[in-house]
């Protein structure tokens, strides 16, 4: 069967690798749209410690049913639209231990510990199948980074009397953006495009700031009553993006990390004292968060299609994958089509 692999730094192939079936408690999915994600770019480019090459990228899942194990539940028939958890858990290290299974310490995600979904079929157990209701495959394929960051507003406690200010306006980003807004809180976006900063004001933020042209502290002050927002989600993965959160956030507030760094990050640890922040990192997603997303894009309120920045043939993902990495700002999600259609 067809699949993308990344074989290397800057190279990208199409390959056949071999058929999957489905053990007794696996699930054969077809894959109709499969997501290039943030961590799949940084793959591309050779800049993901956690990658051994060659891989098979992709964990952001629009498949139908092809055909069930004989011990997989009822509840899973072939036909069904699902998307996928990505994750894995091993049941035994101190996050499952207390429930948290996305922040497993063994944690294995499809197309980066571990070969992904970016292939015809895939073969996987039966509890990461996510029915997604009505939704279309190519919809579903959206819910997993959206998850992310609903996540995150889990992890800030974010309530209808806080302003959190969400530091990037990509899909993770969005997702928190959306669920803040849920939550009734005041929502500030940030980013450095403008274009990205307008669809944020439709997905719900209040306020928006362009972090390359204006000043963002004066903005803040003047937004919050000089109090400084009540929550930041840094989801951006820079040393400045994580310094500005510390740096802007009010006093007992709470900072909430998405993004890896890929370098060292400088504090003045006075405003962790000072301020008496509550920092957190937060990391993939919840079954419930999952659901969460399911039960907001069923509502047909989410822009959608200007979420998909390209639809493209698996013979054309290197070229898209290379372009995206040259405009890494201008994208927000590129979709492989599997379906041959």
């Amino acid at each position: 069967m067809k699949a993308i692999q990344i074989t290397a730094p800057q190279q990208m192939a199409v390959v056949d690798v071999p058929m999957q079936q489905p053990k007794d408690d696996e699930v054969l999915l077809r894959l109709n749209y499969v997501g290039f994600c943030g961590s799949d770019l940084s793959t591309f480019s050779g800049k993901n410690p956690m990658v051994k090459m060659p891989v098979i990228p992709g964990h952001e899942v629009g498949a139908v049913i092809e055909a069930v194990g004989a011990n997989v539940p009822d509840g899973l028939v072939p036909g069904m639209t699902v998307t996928v958890n990505p994750y894995t858990n091993c049941g035994k290290c101190a996050s499952c231990r207390n429930g948290r299974v996305n922040a497993c310490q063994h944690n294995e995600t499809l197309g980066v510990q571990r070969n992904g979904a970016m292939r015809e079929f895939i073969s996987l157990p039966w509890e990461k199948v996510i029915p997604a209701g009505r939704l279309t495959p190519r919809t579903c394929a959206l819910i997993e980074p959206m998850s992310v960051g609903f996540h995150a507003v889990s992890r800030a406690q974010v309530t209808d009397i806080d302003v959190v200010m969400v530091i990037g306006c990509g899909m993770v980003g969005m997702g928190a953006v959306v669920r803040s807004v849920q939550r009734g809180a005041t929502v500030v976006a940030a980013d450095i495009d403008d274009e990205k900063l307008e669809l944020a004001r439709q997905m719900g933020a209040g306020y928006t700031i362009n972090t390359k042209k204006e000043d963002v502290h004066a903005r803040l002050l003047q937004m919050t009553s000089g109090f400084g927002p009540d929550v930041v989600i840094e989801a951006v993965g820079s040393p400045a993006t994580y310094q500005m959160a510390v740096d802007e956030v009010a006093f007992t507030g709470r900072v909430i990390c998405i993004g890896y760094t890929k370098s060292e990050v400088s504090f003045e640890t006075k405003y962790f004292v000072q301020k008496e922040l509550d920092i957190r990192g937060s990391r993939n997603a919840q079954p419930s968060d999952f659901r969460a997303v399911i039960h907001y894009l069923e509502r047909d309120t989410c822009p959608v299609d200007q979420l998909i920045s390209r639809v493209v043939k698996p013979e054309d993902a290197p070229q898209a994958m290379q372009q995206w990495a040259e405009q890494p700002g201008k994208v927000f999600r590129i979709l492989v089509d599997f379906t041959g259609k």
